[in-house]
């Protein structure tokens, strides 16, 4: 696998290697690979199978070597057989050696040049290589101070191939929706690091590998991986933002009055916060240019199609160029991605110091989360945890009920270590750097989805700033008693009747018995995930509901 590389290209006639921004922009227009938009920015679309990542077709394998490290109890560590892995690789190259050209780009992950990871993508696709140019790092010029070494993550990409269903029965998924084995695999290979993207045209499934590849290697080396945004104050005041997909993680952590070091992946070391990118790739969907500007010029500012180089995937466009951003008939997750400098108060060399303050993001749809309130270094633990929030389940056709989700580290698919690995880390650095942690619901108040109203992102936004300049270490606190959290008997700006959920309610017995609802689903949740998986008592009573 060492030499891997080398075998792809050295027999190739036609491979471009590391061609400027420019040069692979201009690749992708004259290979019809995506339209230019009125704005300048590149539109491309993907097959229906290849709207969003695909899970259950994302597979780890399984040597000696890692075997011990992988949390086979979840449900996203899937593991696939060394020599299955081999069969895919033996296609990949055959595939590749058709293609009439490929690419090479060789970038970084990690802002940190002790904890860069070298990375080769090598694909037959421009658009693929452009995106890797977009979001990947330039390589450190000192790269040789880098823990990981000079060994590059090697990643084949193909795209739009897919594999022969026969010749993988039994060694990959059944397809319930094709009524046969799957014919789209996405590998990694965490001990010769070598990865494959077979079949999934998403974006995302290229940048979310690489970083379950860095999520999976920075505990062995003291870091933690951070699937979260962080930005710095004007006195230098590092904050992050945890919280998955609809929380607000986006809009809260794009703050005018504080720098973006970045928008997605993190590592906190003991010199403190770093990026893994350089770049963003934005939910585009019902974007606002009122409420999310710098996202928005990021994308849509006007400039020459060969500057431009953002992508927006799976978006509606319409003959003249424009973009309707509302059109939703092909996904809900259409996507934008751009370089980092092209948002107007970010800060692309990815740097920061250890943060003051964490945010764990949660759109609570039950209604029943405070607005605000303080975590103890356990209860932070327990949090980062169950990583909860609630969607809403089909609101187009009128389901109002909401579906608890929980998402361990805020981003379970992309940390398949064993739990203790991630939680260890973080009361680590805690207690080290005193850094407060605060629960905040972004959700619903005065009743469930439905019922009551969303939270006002200009409370949220107060209460956030309040939390940032220490103004909440100066109020008294009351312990909640399902939830343990502590929540502040005041907030500057903010109506005190608002803190308490109970008291927004028409009826505080319904509220009780909502809360004591999502209570129990935290417990069943925690035992099923975690139970028996020798995490510290004092985590585990700080689950609502267990007894």
């Amino acid at each position: 696998m060492a030499e891997l590389s080398w075998e792809v290209v050295k027999g190739h006639p036609n491979v471009q290697v590391n061609l400027s921004r420019r040069e692979l922009i201009a690749e992708v227009i004259r290979r019809k690979e995506a339209w230019v938009s009125r704005s300048g920015a590149l539109a491309t679309w993907t097959p229906p199978e290849s709207t969003g990542r695909r899970p259950q077709d994302t597979y780890i394998v399984d040597r000696p070597e890692i075997h011990e490290k992988i949390d086979w109890r979840s449900p996203y560590c899937i593991p696939m057989a060394p020599d299955t892995f081999d069969m895919i690789v033996e296609d990949a190259l055959a595939a590749l050696a058709k293609k009439p050209r490929l690419y090479l780009v060789e970038r970084a992950l990690g802002a940190n040049s002790r904890y860069a990871l070298k990375v080769q993508i090598i694909t037959d696709r421009a658009i693929t290589a452009l995106f890797a140019d977009n979001m990947f790092r330039p390589i450190p010029p000192d790269l040789s101070r880098s823990v990981f070494g000079e060994k590059p993550f090697l990643l084949l990409a193909l795209p739009y191939d897919k594999l022969d269903p026969q010749r993988y029965e039994g060694r990959l998924r059944v397809d319930p929706e094709k009524g046969r084995t799957s014919d789209i695999a996405v590998v990694m290979d965490l001990g010769q690091r070598v990865g494959i993207v077979y079949g999934s045209a998403y974006l995302g499934s290229v940048k979310k590998l690489l970083f379950t590849v860095m999520n999976f290697l920075l505990p062995e080396v003291g870091v933690l991986p951070i699937h979260g945004a962080a930005n710095v104050g004007p006195k230098g005041d590092c904050a992050l933002f945890l919280g998955l997909s609809g929380t607000g993680k986006t809009s809260l952590s794009t703050d005018p009055q504080r720098v973006l070091i970045g928008d997605d992946e993190h590592g906190w070391c003991e010199e403190g916060i770093f990026n893994f990118e350089w770049g963003c790739y934005a939910k585009m969907i019902d974007i606002d240019p009122e409420k999310e500007p710098d996202i928005y010029w990021a994308v849509m500012h006007e400039s020459d199609p060969l500057d431009h180089g953002a992508i927006v995937e799976n978006a509606m466009i319409y003959p003249d160029g424009t973009f309707d951003f509302h059109d939703r008939r092909l996904t809900e997750n259409s996507r934008a991605s751009y370089p980092l400098s092209f948002l107007r108060n970010a800060d692309p060399r990815g740097l920061a110091g250890p943060p003051q303050v964490m945010f764990f993001l949660a759109a609570d749809a039950h209604g029943v989360l405070p607005p605000i309130a303080r975590l103890e270094p356990e209860q932070a633990m327990f949090w980062f945890l169950m990583g909860y929030t609630s969607r809403l389940a089909g609101t187009e056709i009128g389901v109002v009920e909401p579906r608890s989700t929980f998402s361990r580290f805020f981003g379970a698919p992309f940390m398949p270590r064993l739990p203790r690995d991630y939680t260890h880390l973080l009361e680590e650095y805690l207690r080290q750097y005193a850094t407060r942690v605060y629960l905040v619901n972004t959700g619903w108040t005065g009743g469930p989805y439905g019922v009551g109203k969303r939270i006002d992102i200009r409370l949220t936004r107060r209460m956030v700033h309040a939390a940032l300049r220490g103004e909440l270490e100066r109020v008294k606190f009351h312990q909640h008693p399902l939830f343990h959290v502590w929540v502040p008997e005041e907030c500057p700006d903010v109506p005190r009747e608002i803190l308490r959920p109970e008291k927004t309610w028409p009826d505080e017995q319904a509220y009780w018995e909502r809360a004591e609802r999502l209570a129990q689903e935290f417990a069943r949740e925690f035992e099923r995930s975690f139970g028996g998986a020798g995490l510290p008592a004092r985590v585990a009573a700080q689950c609502p509901g267990r007894t």
